[in-house]
């Protein structure tokens, strides 16, 4: 759909139907539809990554050059939600997931030049609370990566790179996490973005799209011409967007939906 970028990441999609996603190296926001191409919504974005919708209609970015989270409102007004964690600042917030309830979760792992300026000495998951509170989900020596929520908002999942898996917990109505369990083990490459659909299925960008059942059953692998980093869904879920490298794709998983030539 869109090419030429440097590395897209964090694709989401935005009721006016277009697809909002970062592309890191240029330090941009890009959004992208039918209608009007690409185009540049935010210079200077703090090297954003991955980014998330609320019910309001406000994204959620996590900014790993700035080491913050900030939600944009619809006024396009950049505020920052979190920057530290017990007076240290983040490795390099990574992707972010936004349960309808305005809880959050999001992951902050330390990869590259991240390593070197490192204060928190631990890969974090974290629960980001309507207040602004914030706790510690789960504290990894490996590195997690994307993150997303089941359908119904009480199943938190994490890809972690370093160990090709994805993780589970289980989170009540306060977003409080429990029964940590290790769900998918040996994915093919390494695990980055992932979604869920209506359905609880899990999509995994690795080296491919991989698609899981809710049990954590490989169900398909759809091939992709690059390598994808994350992925979002249409609103009706009969296609889907991925970010891969220098490109952003649009995939129909049933081809007979797809539009005809």
């Amino acid at each position: 759909m869109a090419s030429g970028f440097q590395f897209t990441e964090g694709p989401v999609w935005l009721p006016e139907a277009a697809v909002l996603f970062s592309d890191i190296p240029s330090n941009r926001l890009i959004k992208w539809s039918l209608k009007g191409g690409k185009q540049t919504v935010r210079e200077n974005s703090g090297g954003a990554n991955g980014n998330a919708l609320d019910s309001r209609g406000r994204v959620y970015t996590c900014e790993g050059g700035a080491r913050r989270v900030t939600r944009t409102g619809t006024d396009n007004k950049v505020e920052v939600l979190a920057e530290r964690f017990e007076g240290k600042r983040f490795n390099a917030p990574n992707d972010i997931a936004v349960r309808r309830d305005g809880h959050a979760w999001f992951t902050d792992p330390a990869f590259g030049k991240a390593e070197d300026s490192r204060e928190i000495p631990f890969n974090g998951v974290y629960h980001l609370k309507p207040n602004r509170e914030l706790s510690v989900v789960a504290r990894m020596d490996r590195r997690p990566n994307g993150v997303a929520l089941s359908p119904d908002g009480r199943i938190l999942y994490v890809a972690v790179s370093d160990e090709r898996a994805v993780r589970a917990w289980d989170i009540d109505r306060s977003g409080e996490a429990s029964n940590p369990r290790l769900l998918i083990t040996g994915t093919d490459g390494p695990p980055d973005g992932l979604k869920t659909d209506s359905k609880g299925n899990l999509f995994i960008a690795a080296n491919h799209i991989l698609i899981y059942s809710p049990k954590g059953e490989l169900q398909r692998r759809i091939l992709m011409p690059e390598k994808p980093s994350n992925l979002c869904f249409g609103p009706d879920e009969k296609a889907f967007y991925v970010t891969a490298r220098t490109s952003l794709y649009r995939v129909y998983p049933d081809a007979t939906q797809a539009p005809q030539p």
